[in-house]
């Protein structure tokens, strides 16, 4: 079984929410990537959001394209992200992995090769923000065989019925975008996402993993009210810039990014809602 329905299977029998940091690989240099991604699972990450760096990441806001821009020069590319997945499941064979980015290098590497040597790392699902529906097939039947997962995204502007399409063409979670815009756009407006996220949920019997201008405790708190999971991408991303800058023991700063979070999704009051 995918080690993501495991975990969401796990995390619904107990009523735990699920945290799933968002980092981009090569953003440091290769091994300061890892050390976060052992850092996040140490500290509480459910699930580890990797971004494939891409010169034009046309959904993501200045924080995360100046995180490409850095990988990038720093050399990183898709083989780059696979070898840190595969060091990563050397000493973590449970966190899920999912690889975030966009089709262009993905269809370079070529889709059968891409998926087969994923698969072989340890990732456990992709989500390509520019491969909706109408344009998984080819990248569907590659995934599916190898026990793979298509993360699809839904937005608060998606009908009721492209929502039901989202939804079958999904595995793991679907991720719902809680603004419109870019990631790190915007705050987050808690109250106008509950009613699309009532609809999202008479489409699908998928989990639900909310992302998009979530930055603190309180909004991670106030997300986990309607969904499985908290996606916490550019606030990561520039805490990590930072620590970059500063030459701050990536560990730390990890472990005190992540406190709140975890304590806000593991206060009581979610686990009885």
């Amino acid at each position: 079984m995918n080690r993501i329905d495991q975990v969401f299977g796990q995390a619904r029998k107990q009523g735990h929410k699920l945290l799933i940091p968002f980092i981009t690989a090569g953003d440091g240099g290769a091994a300061f990537t890892l050390q976060v991604m052992r850092a996040l699972a140490d500290e509480g990450a459910d699930v580890i959001e990797l971004g494939m760096p891409f010169s034009d990441p046309m959904a993501d806001g200045p924080v995360v394209q100046k995180a490409c821009e850095r990988a990038l020069a720093a050399g990183m590319n898709l083989r780059g992200v696979l070898e840190l997945v595969r060091q990563f499941r050397s000493r973590n064979t449970h966190t899920p992995v999912v690889l975030m980015g966009y089709l262009n290098p993905v269809w370079r590497y070529g889709l059968q090769a891409f998926a087969t040597d994923a698969a072989a790392a340890g990732v456990d699902a992709l989500l390509i923000v520019d491969a909706p529906p109408e344009e998984s097939a080819d990248l569907h039947a590659v995934l599916q065989p190898l026990d793979l997962h298509q993360i699809m995204l839904a937005a608060p502007t998606s009908s009721d019925q492209r929502l039901q399409l989202i939804s079958a063409a999904a595995g793991g979670f679907v991720y719902y975008v809680a603004l419109k815009g870019v990631t790190g756009a915007a705050s987050l407006d808690g109250q106008a996402m509950v009613e699309p996220l009532q609809r999202l949920r008479r489409c699908t019997k998928l989990p639900i993993a909310v992302g998009f201008g979530i930055k603190t405790a309180a909004d991670a708190a106030t997300v986990a009210e309607h969904a499985d999971a908290v996606v916490i991408g550019s606030a990561l991303v520039q805490v990590l810039a930072e620590c970059q800058q500063q030459r701050s023991e990536p560990d730390r700063v990890i472990a005190d990014f992540m406190a709140p979070l975890r304590a806000a999704l593991d206060a009581p009051v979610l686990l009885t809602s």
